[in-house]
């Protein structure tokens, strides 16, 4: 991985290399920043800059054998933990390294890919996957070997905040006194959600979304895309490379989201007043109910940013407006008025409260069903 191939971000990479010219290494940073910003893809850049001992702050040293180790990820002194899921082949205690070839073909595809996207390699359905300590084992066996260029040894935890408990514990005295040249270099979205003890133990640095231009730019160069299309998702994809990738293809998540979204309210209004049209609001439920909890808490998240968006144009704020459905004869302005400051924190709360009971394993039908009723009640208050 080039640090040229690296979407923006120009100043953390001038940290990364000039503090490691220097022989400034933390033993154990923590990358935090939003999906699509380049936390996994600067992670790995950042690691064959160490390992291979690059230099000019670009991956292509004298150590050709090496950086060619890194073409497909598969240097021995390189190592990943990343969130797995029992599956059909592996029924018992999975670990990350039951899976390398579908992580490998995964950073190969996209290195900018969301845990989302993961999980729907994995097919998790209604499972939740985490880090378990079976993964904080193989980390402490993996780094008692000597590397294999003789330098550093780099460990990647992606999606840290999915350490359960046992393996955080695990993880603590190595994090704290590693082994001799080796780097730990976890990756998160959400700071919050890393137990305390492991962020006292790293060095933090924070991503940004990617600015408009940036992601344009990339889009036209990789992807040969239309400057007018290339502006225009770049703008809806709100600093989220993976997210713009996504818009580009005409099946995307995005415009499955929009159908639903579109469905369930259409079916809310029609239920005031019509009780036969509750019938519709069961249906919606059921066929959101079967579609795997990961699935619904994402669409969740989607129909909480609809909401959001139709409020700030009911309220004359069109600059902060992304979003563009495309959904036959459903048009936001339409929609915005029935969003006010008088329903708007009550809808927020029933969705934020949906997403957590199908978080912790509640009866995804019952859920939805509920939530779609109270939308019933809220989207008709004035």
């Amino acid at each position: 991985m080039l640090f040229s191939e690296i979407l923006g971000q120009e100043h953390i990479k001038s940290h990364l290399t000039k503090s490691a010219d220097v022989g400034r290494i933390p033993h154990a940073q923590l990358f935090i920043g939003p999906e699509g910003s380049g936390t996994l893809a600067m992670a790995i850049a950042y690691a064959q800059y160490l390992i291979c001992s690059n230099q000019n702050a670009e991956n292509k040293g004298s150590n050709h054998a090496c950086n060619l180790k890194f073409q497909k990820t598969s240097h021995p002194d390189l190592h990943f933990i990343y969130p797995t899921v029992s599956t059909e082949d592996v029924k018992t205690k999975p670990k990350s390294i039951d899976f390398i070839t579908e992580w490998r073909e995964f950073l190969d595809h996209n290195p900018y890919g969301s845990l989302f996207d993961w999980y729907q390699i994995l097919g998790v359905k209604n499972k939740q996957g985490e880090i378990r300590v079976d993964d904080a084992q193989e980390i402490l066996k993996l780094l008692a070997l000597k590397s294999f260029e003789g330098g550093y040894k780099v460990m990647i935890i992606w999606m840290a905040d999915k350490l359960n408990i046992a393996a955080s514990n695990k993880l603590l005295k190595i994090l704290e006194e590693p082994t001799d040249k080796t780097v730990f270099i976890l990756l998160s979205d959400n700071e919050e959600d890393i137990i305390q003890t492991i962020r006292s133990r790293c060095q933090v640095l924070h991503f940004n979304g990617l600015p408009e231009k940036t992601i344009a730019d990339a889009l036209i160069s990789n992807l040969n895309t239309d400057s007018k299309t290339a502006a225009k998702i770049a703008h809806q994809s709100q600093g989220n490379y993976n997210k713009a990738l996504q818009l580009l293809l005409p099946d995307s998540e995005t415009t499955f989201f929009e159908k639903w979204f579109v469905d369930w309210v259409r079916a809310a209004f029609r239920a005031k007043g019509n009780a036969a049209a509750i019938q519709d609001l069961i249906q919606w439920s059921d066929h959101i109910a079967g579609l795997g909890r990961e699935t619904q808490k994402k669409f969740l998240t989607f129909c909480i940013d609809m909401f959001r968006q139709a409020l700030l144009l009911n309220y004359q704020i069109p600059s902060l407006v992304y979003m563009e459905p495309q959904v036959e004869k459903f048009k936001l302005e339409n929609f915005a008025p029935f969003v006010n400051g008088n329903n708007i924190n009550a809808i927020f709360k029933e969705l934020s409260d949906a997403m957590y009971h199908i978080e912790r394993n509640g009866n995804a039908k019952i859920i939805l069903t509920d939530l779609s009723i109270k939308l019933t009640r809220l989207i008709h208050k004035k």
